[in-house]
């Protein structure tokens, strides 16, 4: 498609959006927002007060976020032994006091832009999807442990991140990459790239899973030159039912740090334990790095302006790793620890070099650092397990488990000066993943039939503050 073409489409489509507003009369609402598709993303910028920029967001993603409700239902039923109704009470008995103003105003614009659209979702469908990482991997494994019951789900494992900058990299400022990775029921639907102009706070650009106020998988950057992205601490255990929900938490902190110390701050305020991470922030304005560790007891931050931080699921502090982790850090051919080690590999190579590039060669690589062979698995940087007999046991993973990476995104400091970033959909290291051919051959996931779709490789492409298609 040629680029008059690809205008004309745009503004063909953008007129089809604005006059089906203006016929449930919310054309003053959808106003400056927009959306296109480009190479499997969705792109959606929003803008305003929160109640506007909540229903821009429901109403340009309702197809998505009616999709994602759909099959999120049958699928944490299967994998957590728990309801949709378990979680929908979740959200509004525990999490919605928790949850500041202006955030109860843009979910609550959400679920306004969905009833526009026809998709019946009500407050607290919508707050249980933006907890989707924290209530069922955080909460219901404290449940069950307070319930006397064998933990039915735990803490992920997922995801492969480095932050650098100073003499490790190229040009001596910020390079920052991640890669997603995460069942592929949910991880076909976390390819939507989100342009937020709020009326208070930092624009931000980030990605994310559609109705999801934050990243959740925590790629993203703000106009105070702010980077941020994380990896989950693998194995742990912690939940605190009083504390502010994570997903509040982390979209606060991409809307309003000015600094790393900002960052630390807002995290830190009221932690729930949910969706622990290491955290991987980088400031623009003085090139320095940081790695925020944050359980729910333990913490720690360490800073540089000379070197590099990384991230595959492993904790750092042994305090944190002996109280509130089941982790081996002793287990070299461990998913996280095989991947921390390719990843010191990659640093020590290419010290001095690192750049946009190399940067998505990283979030793309194959190489085992066990066997020292080529080709995805569950110890590679770039991750693929349903072609593998091992599974991954401490994530849940049986063999052949239908997940693995599912997107990458890198930026260095160039690219987020002007508040952009490039993203890759698929895992362009491994076979394409395909839905139908998978269930014929391992029956054993049959129950996840109509809740999987197909992850094809996508070329690399540029999405930033402002872009039309």
């Amino acid at each position: 498609m040629n680029r008059t073409i690809r205008r004309r489409f745009f503004i063909l489509s953008l007129l089809a959006t604005v006059a089906a507003g203006s016929a449930f009369g919310d054309e003053e609402r959808l106003k400056g927002a927009y959306r296109f598709e480009r190479e499997g993303w969705v792109f959606v910028h929003l803008e305003g007060t929160p109640e506007r920029i909540g229903f821009q967001h429901g109403y340009l993603l309702a197809p998505e976020i009616e999709d994602l409700l759909h099959v999120l239902g049958p699928y944490l039923k299967h994998t957590t032994k728990r309801d949709w109704d378990f979680y929908h009470d979740a959200a509004e008995r525990m999490l919605w006091p928790k949850i500041e103003d202006e955030y109860r105003r843009e979910l609550d614009g959400i679920v306004a832009g969905l009833e526009a659209r026809g998709v019946k979702a009500d407050r607290w469908d919508v707050v249980a999807l933006n907890a989707v990482e924290e209530l069922p991997y955080y909460y219901v494994p404290w449940l069950d442990k307070k319930e006397g019951k064998a933990p039915t789900a735990h803490a992920p494992g997922n995801c492969s991140a480095f932050i650098a900058t100073g003499g490790a990299t190229k040009d001596g400022r910020i390079v920052m990459g991640h890669n997603a990775w995460t069942n592929y029921v949910v991880g076909t639907r976390w390819n939507i790239v989100f342009d937020l102009k709020p009326a208070r706070g930092h624009r931000v650009v980030m990605d994310g899973l559609p109705g999801v106020i934050a990243s959740d998988d925590d790629f993203g950057l703000n106009d105070a030159g702010i980077v941020i992205t994380e990896t989950t601490i693998t194995q742990f255990e912690g939940w605190d039912p009083d504390g502010v929900p994570e997903f509040v938490r982390a979209r606060k902190a991409m809307q309003y740090s000015e600094s790393i110390d900002d960052f630390a701050r807002i995290m830190l305020d009221r932690n729930n334990g949910g969706y622990a991470n290491d955290w991987l922030v980088g400031d623009l304005k003085t090139d320095e790095i940081a790695r925020l560790e944050l359980g729910l007891k333990e913490h720690s931050l360490e800073r540089t302006r000379d070197g590099y931080f990384v991230g595959s699921n492993f904790p750092i502090g042994e305090k944190l790793i002996q109280a509130e982790t089941r982790f081996d850090p002793s287990k070299k051919d461990s998913s996280p620890n095989a991947r921390r080690a390719r990843w010191g590999q990659l640093m020590a190579e290419h010290h001095g070099a690192i750049d946009l590039e190399l940067a998505k060669r990283f979030e793309t690589d194959t190489r085992d650092a066990i066997t020292g062979l080529d080709g995805a698995n569950d110890r590679t940087l770039l991750g693929a397990v349903e072609g593998s007999s091992r599974g991954v046991p401490e994530w849940d993973w049986t063999p052949y488990y239908p997940g693995g990476t599912v997107q990458s995104k890198v930026l260095d400091a160039r690219s987020a000066g002007s508040l952009s970033f490039l993203a890759s959909f698929g895992h362009p290291g491994a076979p394409d993943f395909l839905a139908d051919d998978f269930l014929k051959t391992r029956p054993e996931y049959a129950p996840l039939k109509g809740l999987l779709k197909d992850l094809k490789a996508r070329p690399w492409a540029k999405f930033g503050a402002g872009m039309k298609l």
